[in-house]
């Protein structure tokens, strides 16, 4: 890999992180169109330490004040019912699915899974969904002619059982093209929460993930045709755009409808089948010299 390539590719890791639109598909796609090896699952998961690095700073104070009540329930019983108490458990009870299928499936994840036509489908699928659950909830915010609007679920209600959900959702984006911001907002949505706690606790529960999937992955990094230096580059570049564009995103929500990044997917989901079914892309581009 270049420096060139690395640049790039942190570049588009740190704009499509916390978009629902996944960055794992769009590092493969942008390799895929440039005619560039695939980066693979390594490359990816390392490069996200650095946009969870933008979430560590950004939710700073959150963080902070959760892990500081989830060290202080355990031996002080009066704070379990503490609400950042509780949200530290929560975050870890979230993470266990992601984590038991990621070493489940982590065959497929770094082969069958980024097959672009996979890719294609679940960026159509998911678009469809995250859709369906953004109607749902601008319903309930306004309401309709004869009916008032119906009051969302913040985070103060969120519990065991829903977490559980959310780190369900979670889990589906080790296939690429579904994102993980995408899939735990949708669910979110869906169960009925307002779009800033969806989106709040999605970013809460990316950081043990992403920070494991990243340590597990470094053993990896530097070989093929990936090193070292590229790796480290691309991880500070996603970064620094990606703390950008998670502020951005969190006032986005407050006001705007994700229909966009629906139409988005659907749009390039069709496309890719369209150019992998008329020759112009294998489903497999880069793979082999990956």
């Amino acid at each position: 890999m270049s420096w060139f390539e690395s640049f790039v590719l942190g570049l588009v890791q740190g704009l499509t992180e916390f978009l629902p639109i996944s960055s794992s598909a769009h590092l493969r796609l942008t390799a895929a169109f440039a005619g560039w090896h695939d980066p693979g699952a390594a490359f990816t998961a390392i490069t996200q330490i650095g946009t969870e690095a933008a979430v560590l700073i950004y939710f700073r104070k959150d963080i902070v004040r959760i892990v500081s009540a989830w060290f202080r329930s355990l031996v002080d019983r009066s704070m379990r019912g503490d609400h950042d108490a509780r949200m530290g458990w929560l975050v870890i009870v979230g993470s266990i699915p992601i984590g038991v299928l990621g070493v489940t499936f982590k065959d497929q994840i770094e082969g069958p899974f980024r097959d672009l036509r996979l890719i294609a489908t679940t960026l159509i699928v998911m678009g469809i969904v995250l859709g369906f659950a953004d109607r749902l909830a601008a319903r309930d915010e306004s309401g309709g002619r004869h009916r008032a609007g119906k009051e969302r679920k913040t985070l103060k209600e969120l519990g065991v059982k829903d977490g559980l959900i959310f780190g369900f959702c979670q889990a589906m984006a080790l296939i690429p093209g579904v994102s993980r911001s995408g899939a735990t907002i949708s669910g979110g949505l869906l169960m009925g929460y307002t779009r800033e706690a969806a989106a709040r606790y999605s970013f809460l529960l990316a950081i043990p993930a992403v920070l494991a999937s990243g340590v597990f992955e470094l053993k990896d990094a530097g070989e093929g045709h990936v090193s070292w230096g590229p790796t480290i580059f691309a991880t500070f570049i996603a970064f620094g755009v990606g703390y950008a564009v998670i502020a951005w995103f969190m006032k986005f929500i407050t006001t705007k409808s994700f229909m966009p990044f629906v139409a988005y997917r659907i749009i390039l989901g069709i496309l890719l089948f369209i150019l992998v079914g008329a020759g112009v892309l294998s489903p497999h581009a880069g793979e082999s010299a990956g």
